[in-house]
């Protein structure tokens, strides 16, 4: 509990830092829904201010954080101006759906690149090596964007993959295996895409990490009492170079969150992107900072659990303050 709870205390603390200033970004930004309306030639100054006396942007900034503050306790997470509802209906699903397009291409990205990294490790310069190696350069070297569109282009072309959306029309219609089959068509090409921008990292990690300790003397001995190439690999290798690891999947999380906004709006995901990219566009000050403090949030619970997997892993950090 000692190492666990000051972490919970400073993602609260973080969560509130972050909301403050989302809010006062939001709020201060030239401009709003409202003046926006101004400009339409059939509203009067008098329906300007009273849409602002009845949404409460005349009250001072404080007031209003506050009143929003209230809110995001009861999920509303205030009020959407363009869409005339509470914000957290829109924002809540789009969250469940971004959360699980990242799970699916986190799983992805590390049930892949910690083999191949392990093995490369093994067999330094071998066939699976160079391979490994040339398929982690060229994405490393490949902007999302483009791999989102060439997934798009791909979905496109074939007839097989959707080119947006996640699920069909007739989705309700089908019976759970087909909505499963159905959901999967959906997922897969951005899920793919999304996984394979942060498989360089991750592999070159794997490697990294593992080629610091497959000689150490004591796999050495192992090695030489007879113990198999795979249980040495992932039974002993893997468990000694988990830390530096572990303290990556947190980091992982977070580049995983950015990509995904970005692939979301290029392939049409339902999730957080492309809500808030319209939402920016359109001023919709409620909804922008709702996007904006659940991403936090998933960010900051994906380090929480890479701290508990670490306190998992390795019981010395309990000796941690």
């Amino acid at each position: 509990m000692n190492y666990v709870l000051p972490r919970l205390v400073h993602g609260l603390v973080l969560l509130t830092a972050v909301s403050v200033l989302s809010f006062l970004m939001a709020e201060l930004a030239p401009g709003d829904f409202l003046a926006d309306l101004q400009l339409r030639p059939g509203v009067s100054e008098e329906t300007i201010s009273l849409l602002r006396a009845r949404y409460g942007l005349e009250e001072p900034l404080p007031v209003r954080y506050l009143h929003w503050a209230k809110s995001v306790f009861r999920g509303e997470f205030g009020f959407s101006m363009v869409y005339q509802t509470a914000a957290g209906s829109l924002l809540l699903p789009r969250a469940r759906n971004t959360l699980f397009l990242t799970v699916t291409a986190l799983i992805l990205a590390w049930c892949t690149a910690i083999p191949l990294g392990v093995w490369s490790a093994h067999r330094p310069g071998g066939i699976m090596d160079r391979m490994a190696a040339g398929l982690s350069s060229f994405l490393l070297a490949t902007p999302t964007i483009v791999l989102g569109l060439s997934f798009l282009l791909l979905a496109a072309r074939l007839d097989f993959f959707p080119t947006g959306g996640m699920s069909s029309l007739d989705f309700d219609e089908l019976g759970w295996a087909a909505r499963l089959a159905d959901l999967a068509r959906h997922l897969v090409l951005p899920a793919l895409a999304l996984a394979l921008s942060s498989f360089p990292v991750i592999y070159r990690h794997v490697r990294a990490a593992i080629g610091e300790v497959v000689d150490a003397p004591y796999l050495r001995a192992a090695r030489g009492q007879g113990v198999g190439a795979l249980r040495l690999l992932f039974g002993h290798a893997l468990k000694a170079a988990a830390n530096p690891l572990i303290s990556l999947f947190g980091l992982s999380v977070a580049g995983l969150l950015s990509g995904s906004l970005l692939i979301e709006v290029i392939m049409g995901w339902p999730g957080l992107g492309p809500l808030l990219l319209e939402s920016i566009l359109a001023r919709d000050a409620h909804v922008v900072v709702g996007a904006v403090l659940l991403s936090s949030v998933f960010l900051i619970g994906g380090n929480l659990l890479a701290d508990l997997l670490l306190l998992w892993m390795d019981p010395r950090t309990r000796e941690v303050r």
